[in-house]
């Protein structure tokens, strides 16, 4: 365990921003990671636990410290007759996992393929696609409280999950380190095709016999044509939320724009397609400098090479200033600002 200062971010973020911490070091155990929550606190510097960087935007340098969760390891820890209950450390790749599951048979996270970023980052933001969330699939997870450095397990109704969101990111936010999550997978499929164009893409690779390996790769497929790759283009995937209105404005809204992308949730409200909302309004392709909005995908902001978070930020704050003039819906960022 070595504690570097001064360190660049460019490779820890996969927006590829050039921001710098003051001191950074990677941990890979509890004790590691406790050792270091001392140090900082001698320090009085603030902390901020890393995963794989694909959720974030740093529009400044960080002042403190930034501990990057590197505990690997998975493992069986029961079963019974339906399901089988799988622990990953927080630190392992998620698509890598993913497809250790598919590879062991284990039904239900074929939908979450190719998403990216770590383990860890799974329940503290209720990840989603394809009409799968981690709260559908999720059992508990052990984590630290980075004050009194105590470990403390959240079942599924502890982590409060909403639409991208959880108790890390509100209640709890910046006070423990998730370091392994326990996921409840099904011996039997139960396939989840309805959603967005998998049954299209499916068709088109010719699948005949349902499975979750061709689910899985039917979602990395769509993914890969309308999403950019990190290693290429700095991003962070979809950068808003699709927001959520009720009867009435759903109603003003469709009346006055017949198009509106729209799909009924729960209590009589209305998910709108935020990337429809901001194409609309005409960013779709947009490019200022090396901060742009994805010519493919309007949801996802990206970095052509030497934007700052600043500047992305900046844009990010006109996409939301437009869809809120011309539709009366206010959008919500999705990453996580620093």
């Amino acid at each position: 365990m070595q504690v570097s200062e001064n360190v660049l971010l460019k490779s820890y973020n996969t927006f590829g921003i050039e921001a710098t911490a003051r001191y950074f070091a990677a941990f890979s155990s509890v004790n590691e990671l406790q050792e270091l929550i001392a140090a900082r606190q001698e320090s009085e510097l603030p902390q901020l636990i890393l995963g794989g960087g694909s959720n974030i935007l740093f529009t400044q340098d960080f002042n403190g410290w930034l501990l990057k969760n590197e505990i690997k390891g998975i493992t069986i820890v029961k079963e019974d007759n339906d399901y089988v209950y799988v622990k990953a450390g927080a630190g392992e790749n998620w698509h890598g996992f993913v497809q250790h599951c598919i590879g062991l048979n284990l039904a239900g996270l074929e939908n979450l393929s190719l998403i990216p970023g770590n383990v860890g980052a799974s329940p503290m933001q209720n990840i989603g696609a394809y009409g799968v969330e981690i709260k559908d699939v999720f059992y508990e997870l052990e984590a630290l409280h980075l004050e009194d450095k105590t470990m403390v397990t959240f079942s599924n109704t502890d982590c409060h999950f909403g639409y991208r969101e959880s108790v890390f990111k509100k209640e709890y936010r910046q006070q423990f380190a998730i370091l392994a999550v326990t996921y409840r997978l099904s011996k039997q499929p139960h396939f989840n095709t309805s959603y967005g164009a998998i049954n299209e893409e499916l068709q088109r690779m010719n699948v005949t016999t349902l499975s979750i390996q061709a689910i899985s790769q039917a979602v990395i497929n769509i993914r890969s044509s309308k999403l950019p790759d990190p290693a290429q283009i700095g991003n962070a995937g979809s950068f808003f939320k699709n927001p959520t209105i009720d009867k009435a404005q759903y109603t003003a809204l469709h009346e006055a724009f017949p198009q509106l992308v729209a799909y009924p949730v729960a209590n009589d409200h209305y998910k709108l397609a935020a990337g429809w909302l901001i194409e609309q309004c005409g960013w779709k392709g947009y490019r200022k400098g090396d901060a742009g909005v994805h010519a493919k995908q309007a949801l996802v902001l990206v970095n052509y090479g030497h934007a700052k978070g600043s500047e992305i930020y900046d844009l990010s704050g006109e996409v939301l200033a437009s869809v809120k003039e011309k539709f009366g819906v206010e959008l919500e960022r999705e990453v996580n600002i620093v």
